[in-house]
């Protein structure tokens, strides 16, 4: 089943966070695929970068996973609610990711809404906004802590360039151009809180409805 390999992560991560916008988030739960097409990623580089959780090589129990082999997945909590899926980039031992933010779901449809929204019904507002925030996307594909450390190559959890590699139907393209802005959520950042680490697709329809 092809996937992306661990070459697309052990690189630059805001070229990552780039290009990984139209890829495909898979999820292995229970033999059903849960699939999103990626539209907002957000990226971290512990190096340089006083948003990230590893900012100059902090190493705890909490951001070791950083530090991991990249193509690994470091799912943390927030507000003791939430929970964010990124994946690790760059060589092991320089603590990188790329924060997954926002998807479209494409596939498994169906459980992934009784993930999020349990039997109420789908209005148009919540699918409008299924998966536009990072807890919201952990909670459709059913991703908790407990698959922090997981191979993205793997079987489990993985990525893809389109859903034909992996016997799913897509949907038909749209046109779109990628944006660039500050990430959200990380004013207690300084001057990292202004980097444009911030990538989403846009329909490019939307500028006409402006």
């Amino acid at each position: 089943m092809a996937r992306l390999s661990r070459e697309f992560y052990n690189r630059d991560t805001l070229t990552a966070a780039c290009e990984l916008l139209g890829k495909y988030v898979v999820r292995r739960l229970e033999g059903e695929l849960l699939a999103g097409r990626i539209v907002e990623t957000e990226a971290y580089i512990g190096r340089c970068d006083k948003a990230c959780h590893a900012y100059n090589y902090r190493r705890t129990k909490r951001t070791e996973t950083l530090f991991a082999q990249p193509g690994t997945s470091y799912i943390y909590l927030i507000y003791g609610m939430y929970h964010c899926l990124n994946f690790v980039t760059e060589p092991e031992g320089e603590p990188a990711a790329v924060l997954l933010r926002g998807i479209e779901p494409a596939a498994g449809e169906k459980t992934m809404a009784r993930l999020r929204y349990g039997d109420k019904p789908l209005t148009n507002y919540r699918k409008k906004h299924f998966a536009d925030g990072p807890g919201k996307v952990c909670q459709a594909l059913g991703l908790t802590r407990m698959q922090n450390g997981l191979d993205l190559t793997g079987e489990e959890l993985f990525l893809c360039e389109s859903l034909k590699e992996i016997g799913l139907e897509a949907r038909e393209p749209v046109r779109e151009r990628v944006r660039t802005g500050p990430r959200i959520g990380i004013d207690y950042a300084e001057e990292a809180k202004d980097f444009p680490w911030r990538f989403w697709l846009e329909k490019e329809e939307d500028d006409a409805a402006v």
